[in-house]
């Protein structure tokens, strides 16, 4: 009755209309349990450069006030045993973005203006490895893998760049111009165009901060990579108004403040946007302090040394790591970690491919969520200058082979940005230092450890087959070259 009655009531049309309706309704719940597909995260990586250990509130800073990277490491994580790749701004940077010892791929040390070799094409950058699977791409910084247009950043990944080729004090005023130095003007680069010439660099921070946040404004829809080179603290140190007297460090931690507050505006344009939760934020430096300057660098207190050594001082540096949607809070790492590492772990994260041609780093995301406590690699090598292997890192165990380094201990400070003169140190013996329970490495106990000594030898002699060793006159078979131009001299932009 009841179905004759239905039948008759609506016509054959409006009966499909109510049964669609009901199918609908009858399938909602099923839809809400079909899982949305996942959406990669945001990659951004915010570099320093020449930043102590302990130049952030805290890693340990007595009068620097960093609000922002201190909340950064309070939602994340804080790595206290993080090494950059070198003591040093080319070989650094090549060994972040690459993955690789800087020696392996020939970049060392500081490239010039004009330099005749910077990254060779044939490498893959973190930006190269993302753009491959639909990522936009931007730098906004300081560069310094070459400045010929071959080695621009746009003909490694990078759909974008505004900043600076290379370092900021290779500029005329420089203080040693026309006696060491010929350098000509600071080019400020868009993309492949020379847009000024800076002859103040007051406001290059807060330039390359908007810049950041625009790309972030603009690439909200879909997954980003952004690199954040700061120039600063490098001497010579710049601030803007709104920070200059701001901090008890004076013009340092003036600097350092207003890079805080960069952070700051980059996490909340990832809120505003509603991409936090899906962002993995990066903070550390390129390499420590340059201790010359005086009060115009860093601390990388405890630690031995600066920049342009091997010491734990030069390459230990601070680094937090962000990224709520994945990684616990408040939790502080000591597990040995390098910058060769963050290129293999990013690719872990987005499911990137890693390069065709070998790589050092290897993924530390174990580490990052807790699933592990032990490095992925067995020991980390300490290169410096061209190819000379001065340092092994092994378990709680730092020792260095024979070489000469410098130091500013007894020498008089530099200061108000004019350097003062390093003292040269002849390392004659095999040291060996336990850099978990003597971080300022003041007691020398190779002695006492011949078995470890003889491990870590071993371990060396390795890496040297493949790297090569130039203190011992030894060439790796696993190098390769840098790009390079046709001739020793910079060729003219086509």
């Amino acid at each position: 009755m009841a179905v004759h009655y239905f039948l008759k009531k609506y016509t054959f049309f409006q009966i499909v209309i109510l049964l669609l309706i009901a199918f609908n309704f009858s399938c909602k719940d099923v839809k809400n349990k079909i899982p949305e597909k996942s959406v990669p995260p945001n990659i951004i990586i915010v570099f320093t450069d020449d930043q102590g250990y302990q130049d952030i509130g805290t890693f340990g800073s007595p009068n620097i006030l960093t609000p922002n990277v201190d909340q950064m490491a309070k939602e994340g994580i804080k790595l206290t045993s993080y090494y950059s790749a070198q003591p040093i701004c080319s070989a650094s940077r090549a060994g972040i973005l690459t993955g690789c010892y800087p020696n392996r791929i020939g970049i060392h040390n500081a490239l010039g203006p004009g330099s005749p070799v910077g990254i060779n094409s044939k490498e893959t950058t973190i930006a190269e490895m993302l753009k491959d699977i639909g990522y936009k791409t931007g730098i906004f910084g300081k560069w310094h893998l070459g400045d010929d247009k071959k080695f621009l950043p746009t003909r490694h990944g990078f759909d974008e760049w505004v900043g600076i080729p290379y370092s900021n004090d290779m500029w005329p005023n420089h203080p040693w111009q026309g006696t060491v130095f010929d350098f000509p003007a600071l080019p400020l680069y868009q993309n492949e165009t020379v847009i000024d010439t800076l002859e103040d660099q007051s406001h290059l921070t807060t330039l390359l901060t908007e810049k950041s946040v625009d790309f972030i404004n603009r690439n909200k829809d879909n997954p980003f990579f952004l690199y954040v080179p700061h120039p600063q603290p490098h001497v010579p140190l710049y601030v803007s108004n709104k920070f200059k007297g701001k901090s008890e460090r004076g013009l340092y931690g003036d600097v350092i403040m207003e890079i805080d507050w960069s952070v700051g505006q980059i996490i909340e344009a990832l809120k505003k946007n509603g991409l936090e939760e899906n962002s993995m934020i990066i903070f550390t430096s390129d390499n420590g302090p340059w201790l010359a300057y005086g009060n115009h660098a860093g601390s990388a207190l405890p630690f031995r040394e600066g920049k342009g050594t091997a010491w734990e001082g030069a390459q230990r540096v601070p680094f937090a790591i962000k990224y709520p949607g994945k990684l616990t809070a408040n939790r502080t790492l000591n597990t040995p970690i390098m910058a060769i590492d963050i290129l293999p772990t990013i690719a872990e994260v987005t499911g990137a491919k890693l390069p065709k041609k070998t790589i050092d780093g290897m993924s530390v995301w174990k580490v990052l969520t807790g699933e592990s406590t032990e490095s992925p690699q067995e020991a980390y090598f300490f290169y410096y200058r061209v190819n000379e292997l001065m340092g092994v890192r092994y378990g709680k165990w730092k020792l260095y082979f024979p070489h000469r380094y410098r130091t500013m201990n007894g020498q008089e400070p530099g200061k108000d940005g004019l350097p003062g003169d390093y003292r040269m140190i002849d390392m004659e013996e095999i040291e060996l230092y336990d850099v978990v329970n003597d971080l300022s490495e003041t007691k020398n106990i190779a002695k006492e450890n011949p078995e470890i000594v003889e491990k870590i030898k071993l371990l060396a002699n390795n890496m040297r087959s493949r790297l090569g060793d130039s203190l011992l006159e030894l060439e790796g078979n696993e190098t390769r070259e840098p790009g390079r131009l046709e001739s020793n001299q910079k060729k003219a932009n086509d």
